[in-house]
């Protein structure tokens, strides 16, 4: 049988036998691209998968196997791992270019060589003297730290069967190809067909392996979405690029908990782990300022402190402005439209602005009530008090309704100082804490007049 041309949708991975201008299965424009489709394997020349000798067995006699979890000397990336990474786990890293998600992975790996054992460092976009001039830079020792420039997937499952290190790390997935697919490298087949050979590899000898993945321009991962079903964990490495800080996102996870978060600071040296991020997001805050509050968050299990700033000036135009940097811009009209309706603050006519300060994105409903505080105190030119914090949801009546975890954002809140928080009635019998002051609310206007009065 010959070979035949057809077009992909680069998008979703649906085939037409002609180009088309948009994607009838998701709707994308302009994703397709002819590749080649070569001939179907015969029986001697098919690819084994998963398959196991003994066949199916029973639910009860399958035994419970103790796997220990394999520390990267991180403790920011295993917490947002769970713990560690799982042997014979597959990771998938995905972030904007120059991130430093290559950075992070040469220090994870050489702390693992230096410690458990041999590990293989494959790269598809860099040769072996580009890596050894970053690993300099960062301070890499004599490791067993191996490098392998390659982008031909049977030679680099070959080379993890000849060395059997204990961490695999390939950058990227998308730059690896295998000359049984006629496609093009980074063609929604060849990426296919690396995750899933390299799912097999790392399941098969209980190595963990991670990938490098790119991001198309909207900040989704490039390649199919069956990419990240494939894998185990999906961690996104998100940052602003004028900022020192980068942060880690778990958004899968199938050891640990999703949205769990690890915090770095990019230096000279690499990128270096922040134990307490709400110290870092709450360093540069001026206390006393109108606009100002500071909201306790929870990203995964931990809790964080931010500063929410609101700017609120008279429009010169037609149309007021709506400006929302960390937050949902969508939330943000809702909550304007409950402080016009319930509290009777009038900002249809005015600008507003509302930043998350650090560049840290929130998008959980505990922020509601952060930020109709800093609206308020900004729309009142009336400063709240630097030593109080807020939390809630704010619903369209006006109500201040519970959220999840609160005893723990107090907690958060009290070890850095803060001597008293606004919090949502239906939380407030739950906490007990010692020299600080809770403060129960029930509507909008009540928490108001608490932290603005």
């Amino acid at each position: 049988m010959k070979s035949r041309t057809c077009f992909v949708c680069q998008t979703c991975g649906a085939q037409e036998s002609k180009w088309l201008g948009r994607c009838p299965g998701c709707d994308a424009w302009n994703s397709f691209v002819e590749e080649r489709v070569g001939p179907a394997p015969s029986d001697d020349e098919a690819r084994l998968g998963l398959t196991s000798t003994e066949g199916a067995r029973l639910y009860a006699d399958v035994e419970m196997a103790q796997m220990d979890r394999l520390s990267l000397g991180i403790n920011e990336l295993d917490r947002v791992l769970g713990g560690g990474a799982v042997p014979g786990s597959l990771v998938l890293l995905g972030g904007e270019p120059g991130i430093g998600k290559s950075t992070l992975l040469l220090q994870a790996a050489a702390r693992v060589a230096a410690v458990s054992g041999p590990v293989l460092y494959c790269s598809g976009e860099e040769s072996e003297h580009q890596i050894k001039v970053r690993g300099e830079r960062l301070g890499i020792g004599q490791a067993p730290l191996f490098l392998f420039a390659e982008t031909c997937l049977e030679r680099i499952l070959e080379e993890i069967a000849r060395r059997q290190p204990a961490l695999i790390v390939i950058d990227s997935v998308q730059t690896v190809f295998s000359p049984k697919l006629q496609s093009a490298p980074g063609s929604i087949g060849q990426i296919r067909e690396a995750a899933t050979q390299l799912l097999f590899s790392a399941k098969s000898h209980h190595i963990p392996t991670f990938l490098v993945g790119h991001v198309t321009k909207d900040g989704a991962l490039a390649g199919p979405k069956t990419l990240e079903h494939i894998v185990d964990t999906v961690l996104y490495f998100e940052g602003e690029r004028y900022q020192s800080h980068r942060i880690v996102r778990a958004v899968k996870n199938r050891y640990g908990a999703v949205s769990e978060l690890g915090v770095f600071e990019m230096t000279d040296g690499g990128l270096r782990p922040v134990p307490n991020p709400s110290q870092l997001f709450l360093a540069e805050r001026s206390a006393g300022a109108p606009g100002s509050a500071v909201l306790c968050c929870v990203e995964g299990s931990r809790p964080i402190l931010v500063e929410v700033q609101a700017l609120v000036s008279t429009s010169t135009y037609g149309t007021a402005r709506r400006t929302a940097s960390g937050i949902d811009q969508h939330r943000l009209g809702l909550l304007l439209a409950v402080l016009e309706k319930r509290v009777g603050l009038n900002v249809s006519g005015d600008d507003v602005f509302v930043n998350i300060a650090g560049g840290m994105n929130v998008n959980e409903p505990a922020a509601d009530l952060g930020i109709v505080a800093a609206v308020a105190s900004s729309v009142r030119n009336r400063p709240i008090d630097a030593s109080t914090a807020v939390f809630g949801e704010v619903g369209l009546a006006g109500e201040v309704r519970g959220i999840s975890q609160a005893a723990l954002r107090v907690r958060e809140a009290a070890q850095l100082g803060f001597r008293r928080c606004v919090v949502p009635a239906a939380n407030h019998e739950k906490l007990d804490i010692e020299d600080f002051e809770t403060i129960p609310v029930r509507a909008v206007d009540e928490a108001l007049d608490v932290l603005i009065a």
